[in-house]
């Protein structure tokens, strides 16, 4: 891939172009065997003009992975935002969740598990994810606790123990694995909704 004209590219583009060209080698040659000269190999420029741009190759590695769990998140606020009793927005944001992560392993196994391997590896980037979706869940339950759809004393507690529970459904780790049904969550997701309207939390 070279990059015409640039000497005209923003900043920003050629940072675009670096993420663009390491995300197509993590992919092809995975994050542990792609160097910093590669990308700017790939790019046409020399590795010193990589540098100008990112620190290091985990600066890079953390903006990716970072992007792939925003792709995740995104279509999760529609849910959160949107109306309707909480608990069928609860049903809607799990099932999307687990989906999303599906069809993303089933399509491209071998992206999904490059994507999967950088998140891992950047854990400020996990810990903030796993942040953002503690607090998607706190929103929808919050709705619920003031409608009086449910029985919520701490509405943290609740949102982190609903996440926890969900982790065996929708944790990458799970996802790859061939014994793992789709559906295997509902049941769970149920329980924990009966639990909510009778105040267990």
């Amino acid at each position: 891939m070279q990059i015409s004209n640039k000497s005209q590219l923003s900043a920003d583009e050629t940072k675009e172009n670096i993420i663009s060209a390491a995300e197509t080698l993590f992919r092809r040659h995975g994050p542990a065997k792609t160097k910093i000269v590669d990308v700017a190999r790939h790019l046409g420029m020399s590795h010193a003009n990589v540098y100008r741009h990112f620190t290091n190759k985990a600066e890079i590695e953390d903006v990716v992975a970072e992007r792939w769990l925003e792709s995740i998140i995104q279509p999760l606020d529609a849910i959160v935002k949107g109306r309707g009793l909480a608990s069928n927005r609860l049903r809607k944001w799990i099932n999307t969740l687990i989906e999303i992560k599906l069809t993303s392993f089933q399509e491209d196994p071998e992206l999904f598990e490059t994507y999967h391997n950088l998140a891992e590896a950047s854990r400020e980037v996990i810990q903030e994810h796993v942040k953002h979706l503690r607090t998607q869940i706190a929103y929808i339950i919050k709705d619920g606790v003031n409608s009086g759809e449910f029985n919520i004393k701490n509405v943290n507690v609740a949102a982190r123990a609903f996440h926890e529970a969900m982790t065996r459904f929708q944790h990458p780790f799970f996802i790859t694995r061939p014994d793992i049904h789709s559906d295997e969550h509902k049941p769970v997701v149920e329980l924990i909704l009966e639990g909510f309207k009778h105040g267990v939390v």
